[in-house]
């Protein structure tokens, strides 16, 4: 997985009827765009992510 600043990490739910989390990348702490990343999720919550298999990342402003 690669990203950059001001992409978004969505991270699929593995659960029916459970909603998909959005946030933006604010860190990319990995080499050349890996994980570790900073993420601020749509509620507002900043955590460090190690995205698993269900994420993925699209470029910033999509």
């Amino acid at each position: 997985m690669h990203a950059q600043v001001g992409d978004v990490l969505v991270a699929e739910s593995n659960k029916v009827d459970s909603p998909r989390h959005r946030g933006e990348i604010l860190e990319v702490r990995g080499a050349d765009g890996g994980p570790p990343y900073l993420v601020r999720w749509e509620d507002g919550h900043e955590g460090l992510v190690f995205p698993g298999g269900d994420a993925h990342v699209l470029p910033g402003g999509d």
